[in-house]
């Protein structure tokens, strides 16, 4: 179809789906202004639904899209049965950053670190956009790059990323943090750096102290009675638990026992042929595992060949994960102080955008270990990691 002017065929239905979205926009821009303007104040109620669909003449679809944008901003709070008020946030104060983390729902700190950012009295008027859930398959890595293009897109004032564990194409980190930076978004790492140990980049990282994880975890076990005490982990484990078995070896060294490359066994803990050999060969009296997800399979494993947890041999992990205490032998862990990395998360992103020239930060929180019947010792007391 050609109009009157220039001729330009024009297709009538991305007409109006452009018609669409220009209503669309002039709702949220209409009511930004009267916001903004004073117009509504703070605790201000705002038209019904009904009253703006007639006012702008469109459907209820195009109302609740446009309201929603204005909640992500901040500037506008919905009461269930009561109606939608003003905030009376200005753009100026409010700030919107994007989650970025692939292991969310599959990996089970960064849930309770989110619930830390949002509980945060940093957040104050600021929203934080989640995305869509993560599959857990190979597309991860462009549903990834997808949503760090999205939030790209949406002008994000930062982006929180807890870099991919082993990517297939091993340069998908990069090029997520090279977008960031050439859109010049400020971006705070979670858990863990996207180098490799012991490399450091040049992002601010919140996470957990692993190195004393490490050193606390083994100490405990030393102080048990442990005198050769292995390390257990999978192959190619994250550099996050490099940093443990660094910890791991201090303590040992700490106390004059043997470091030994032949004490940290790398494989699968549920394969009982490769832990057998281990056992035969090591000849060890307690293990440290990586996480509680190792310590969980190792423990089943040992069971399974007949041996005695902690008669024979001790074993603790880290995370404290919500099932440590449900394992046959309540398992000694290592409590990650989730929630606290996620406030303090918060607090890095906003310090990084108001000052974009502070020096590169490693924020190391401790944890505190939580002793149960694994190490030989009563269930549940607890004992401060520092």
């Amino acid at each position: 179809m050609s109009d009157d002017t220039g001729g330009k065929e024009v297709n009538l239905g991305e007409g109006m789906e452009l018609k669409k979205r220009t209503k669309y926009l002039d709702i949220v821009t209409s009511l930004r202004k009267d916001i903004e303007s004073g117009k509504y104040r703070s605790g201000s109620r705002l038209p019904s639904e009904a009253e703006l669909i007639r006012k702008f003449g469109v459907s209820r679809m195009t109302v609740v899209k446009a309201i929603k944008q204005l909640q992500q901003e901040g500037m506008l709070n919905r009461r269930v049965g009561s109606g939608t008020y003003a905030t009376g946030t200005s753009l100026d104060e409010h700030k919107t950053f994007g989650l970025l983390i692939p292991d969310l729902g599959q990996t089970e700190i960064f849930e309770p670190i989110c619930r830390g950012m949002m509980r945060s009295p940093a957040v104050k008027n600021h929203s934080l956009l989640w995305g869509n859930a993560f599959s857990a398959t190979e597309a991860r890595e462009d549903e990834t790059e997808h949503l760090c293009h999205h939030y790209i897109d949406q002008g994000v004032n930062g982006v929180f990323f807890a870099p991919l564990e082993f990517p297939i194409h091993r340069d998908v980190n990069s090029r997520i943090l090279r977008a960031l930076k050439q859109a010049r978004i400020p971006v705070v790492l979670l858990d863990k750096d996207y180098l490799e140990y012991p490399l450091r980049s040049d992002y601010d990282l919140v996470g957990l102290d692993n190195r004393h994880a490490g050193y606390v975890v083994t100490k405990h076990l030393i102080q048990q009675g442990a005198r050769r005490i292995a390390f257990f982990s999978r192959e190619f484990s994250a550099q996050t638990v490099e940093h443990r078995i660094v910890g791991y070896r201090e303590a040992l060294f700490a106390e004059g026992l043997e470091i030994s490359h032949d004490l940290v066994l790398r494989g699968d803990a549920g394969d009982s042929s490769f832990v057998d050999r281990c056992l035969r060969t090591t000849k060890i009296d307690a293990v440290m595992c990586a996480n509680d997800h190792t310590a969980a399979n190792l423990m089943q494993t040992l069971l399974a060949l007949g041996v005695r947890i902690p008669q024979d041999i001790r074993i603790a992990g880290v995370d404290d994960v919500r099932y440590a205490n449900l394992l046959p032998i309540p398992l000694t862990t290592l409590h990650q102080p989730c929630a606290d990395i996620g406030a303090v998360g918060m607090s890095a992103m906003l310090e990084r955008v108001s000052n974009p020239g502070l020096p590169t930060r490693s924020i190391l929180l401790g944890g505190h270990l939580v002793v149960r019947r694994s190490c030989g010792e009563g269930a549940n007391r607890l004992s401060q990691g520092r």
